[in-house]
C-alpha cells in the first residue's frame, strides 16, 4: 500500500480515472456510426487508447490503494499489457492503405504511450525489488500522464480533431476556411 503521503494522489487518480471512463462510455456512444475521415480502425485504436490510459491509471491507483500491497505489481501488470496494446497498435495502423493511417498521430500516440508503460515498468520494477526506492513519485507522474492521454484521445473522439500542441498551434496561424482534416 502507498503510504499516507501518496494516498490522497492516489484517491484522485482513481476517482478521476473512473469518471473519465464513464465519460468516455458516453463519448463512444454518441459518436458511434459517425463519418470520420480515414479508417474505422484507425478511429476504434484512438478510441481504446483512451480507456486503456483511464483503465491503467485506475487499476494501479486502486491496487495501490490496497493495504499490504505493492503497487509495483500492478504498475509492472498494466505496463506489459499497455505495451501489448502499442504492438497491436502498430499492426493495425500497418495493415491500413497508406492514405489512411495518420502516421503522424499514429507515432505521436505511440510514443507517448510507449513512454507512460516503460517508465511504469521501470518503476513497478524497481519498487517489487525495493518498496522504498523512491519510484513512487515516478509512477504518480505516469499515471497523471496516462490520465492527460487518455483525455487528449477522448476530445479527439468526441471532437473528431487532433489535439496535440502542435496541431493546436498550428490551427491559430491558418487562414480561416474549410477545415480539412489530415
Amino acid at each position: 500500500m502507498v503510504t499516507s503521503n501518496w494516498s490522497e494522489l492516489f484517491v484522485v487518480i482513481a476517482e478521476s480515472a473512473a469518471t473519465l471512463i464513464g465519460l468516455l462510455f458516453v463519448a463512444v456512444t454518441v459518436t458511434k456510426g459517425r463519418n470520420f475521415n480515414g479508417s474505422l480502425e484507425i478511429v476504434e485504436f484512438r478510441a481504446a487508447a483512451s480507456l486503456i490510459a483511464f483503465t491503467n491509471a485506475l487499476v494501479v491507483s486502486l491496487f495501490g490503494l490496497v493495504p499490504g500491497n505493492n503497487i509495483g505489481y500492478p504498475a509492472l501488470t498494466m505496463g506489459v499489457i499497455g505495451i501489448f496494446f502499442i504492438g497491436a497498435g502498430v499492426k493495425t495502423t500497418l495493415a491500413q492503405p497508406p492514405s489512411q493511417q495518420r502516421r503522424r498521430h499514429q507515432v505521436a500516440l505511440f510514443v507517448g504511450l510507449l513512454a507512460v508503460f516503460g517508465f511504469q515498468i521501470f518503476c513497478g520494477l524497481r519498487l517489487i525489488n525495493r518498496p522504498h526506492s523512491g519510484g513512487l513519485s515516478v509512477i504518480g507522474d505516469v499515471l497523471i500522464a496516462s490520465l492527460l492521454i487518455g483525455i487528449g484521445r477522448a476530445w479527439e473522439q468526441v471532437g473528431s480533431w487532433d489535439t496535440g500542441i502542435v496541431s493546436s498551434v498550428s490551427r491559430i496561424f491558418r487562414r480561416a476556411g474549410p477545415h480539412v482534416d489530415e
